[in-house]
């Protein structure tokens, strides 16, 4: 989206032929919606800019589920943006904090400084791209003058009266596309971790930080929602727990559950397959509190560096996808492939880890036929390469 869309889109006659349409998702939906307003007389820039908003929209429901239908977007932005249940738990740590106003130092479109305004604290909200800027200054505005919105960038801004920081540092390029810097992160790391040094801040990053650049004294904050590891937050200052470096935060729905830990957790021994495996959720093996969940489900490693647990005990937990086994199959395809025939299995969930397996190529090449259902973990057990037939367990509450 560019600057002339968004001057044609940001009038009171632009935003309600915005507002007027319906849902737009299908390239066949985009190509009619296109040929009618064209029809009507109106411009191509603004044409492009409702039918882009109205596509970006419908796939924002994800994120922001009703609010989102009357927010604007750019595709990064989207893309990049923190789901809102995610930003109203980010956001809660503040208010807890006491923190009254906050500096959101690249607020992409608005949603982590939507969370905080809407708890009632002021924001400060500053954004490198004038797009994006623009975007978010509409979607803050029913905030009123508890929040302002910047062009800029958040090294040159005024932090005189802000007593928190919330920041997004990324690589990748400012603005529309998205793509991936290899070089640097903007703002710098170093610039971030100096400022969140000497005032209580959050730093959102992407979950596969190298751990060795989380600086000593923060909060390391591994989060997940609905089963997939999104993002890491560092805490610092008031915002971090007091004995807390380590905590795994998992979202499900309206559910919540977190694990907290003054350091890494040691492993559990490795031991031999019991009767149930356990599979840790991606926050819980990034935060390394993998040996904890164990302790609590009285459950063993399955072998070194694979993240299953196993155990005897009928016991699961939110922090674990829990399968109870039923017998190990041969690993070689063939025989596996006649095996499952043999059982009826027709419906099969494939899980690897520790071993270099295409589930989607090994699915296709068992032929699957038959009414039955299971679950398939492959895997490696002392050095050498298994198949686990087992069942889901339903999941904790």
């Amino acid at each position: 989206m560019d600057i002339a869309e968004v001057r044609a889109l940001l009038t009171p006659a632009g935003l309600d032929l915005l507002n007027s349409l319906g849902p737009v998702s299908s390239s066949d939906e985009v190509a009619r919606t296109v040929s009618r307003l064209r029809g009507a007389g109106h411009s191509p820039d603004l044409v492009s800019a409702v039918v882009t908003q109205a596509r970006l929209r419908e796939r924002a429901r994800s994120k922001f589920g009703d609010f989102g239908a009357r927010m604007l977007f750019t595709r990064a932005g989207l893309e990049q943006a923190t789901r809102l249940s995610v930003a109203a738990h980010h956001a809660g740590r503040f208010r807890r904090a006491g923190i009254e106003r906050v500096a959101d130092l690249g607020c992409g479109i608005g949603g982590d400084a939507l969370a905080l305004a809407s708890l009632g604290i002021r924001v400060d909200a500053v954004d490198a791209d004038e797009v994006t800027a623009a975007l978010a200054t509409v979607n803050l505005a029913p905030f009123g003058a508890d929040v302002t919105v910047r062009h800029g960038l958040a090294e040159n801004q005024d932090l005189s009266g802000v007593e928190a920081v919330w920041l997004d540092p990324a690589r990748r390029e400012a603005g529309e596309t998205g793509r991936a810097r290899t070089d640097d992160w903007s703002p710098s790391l170093e610039w971030v971790f100096e400022l969140t040094g000497r005032m209580p801040g959050g730093v959102k990053l992407g979950p596969g930080l190298d751990r060795d650049r989380i600086p000593d004294g923060y909060e390391a904050q591994w989060v997940s929602a609905d089963g997939s590891t999104i993002e890491l937050v560092l805490w610092s200052g008031a915002l971090a727990r007091e004995g807390v470096t380590r905590s795994a935060l998992l979202l499900r729905g309206q559910h919540a559950a977190e694990l907290t830990a003054p350091a890494d957790s040691e492993d559990e021994p490795v031991r031999a397959l019991g009767e149930f495996i356990h599979e840790p959720d991606g926050a819980v093996i990034r935060a390394r509190l993998i040996g904890q969940v164990a302790r609590s489900l009285r459950a063993g490693m399955l072998a070194e560096k694979v993240a299953y647990l196993t155990g005897d005990e009928a016991v699961t937990s939110p922090f674990v996808q829990s399968f109870r086994v039923r017998e190990v199959l041969p690993a070689d395809t063939k025989k596996l492939a006649r095996a499952l025939k043999e059982r009826g299995v027709g419906i099969l969930e494939i899980k690897k880890r520790g071993v270099d397996v295409d589930p989607a190529a090994l699915r296709q090449s068992l032929k699957l036929k038959g009414e039955e259902s299971a679950t398939l973990i492959m895997t490696r057990i002392a050095g050498s390469r298994v198949a686990i037939l087992a069942d889901r367990v339903p999941p904790a509450a």
